[in-house]
């Protein structure tokens, strides 16, 4: 078997010379561009493009509207929450207020002796409170 012959300067530089013209031959072989062809797709690429920005477009729009929607009804819940708060308040209030009369009607009923069983009551409920500690 005969020993490996590297290549000398003259002939690498042939070679580098036939892939020039190779590749050269190639691209003069390509048909020309058309420019119809040309027009037309970028055109196309130009539609798709309008048509996703649209798309985009509308997805955000209802993506907003759909937030919008969501706070709004948050916005409704709190003061249906709140409305509701407030009248538990008021009705409370109102109780108590009745509960107050009612009680300052029934005292004005009240005899000397029921105001005494009062007052001792009252006294032994504290006197039993202190003998607890």
């Amino acid at each position: 078997m005969p020993a490996f012959k590297e290549a000398g300067f003259q002939e690498r530089q042939e070679a580098a010379a036939r892939a020039r013209n190779a590749a050269l031959a190639r691209y003069r072989a390509k048909p020309p561009i058309d420019e119809a062809v040309t027009a037309e797709r970028i055109a196309r690429r130009q539609a798709r493009e309008a048509a996703a920005a649209e798309k985009r477009a509308a997805l955000d729009l209802a993506m907003k509207a759909a937030i919008e929607a969501k706070r709004e009804q948050e916005r409704q819940a709190a003061a249906e929450a709140e409305a509701e708060a407030k009248a538990r308040v008021e009705a409370a209030a109102q109780a108590r207020a009745e509960a107050a009369a009612d009680k300052a009607a029934q005292k004005k009923l009240w005899t000397e002796d029921d105001r005494k069983a009062a007052r001792d009551a009252r006294y032994a409920a504290r006197k039993a409170r202190a003998s607890r500690r």
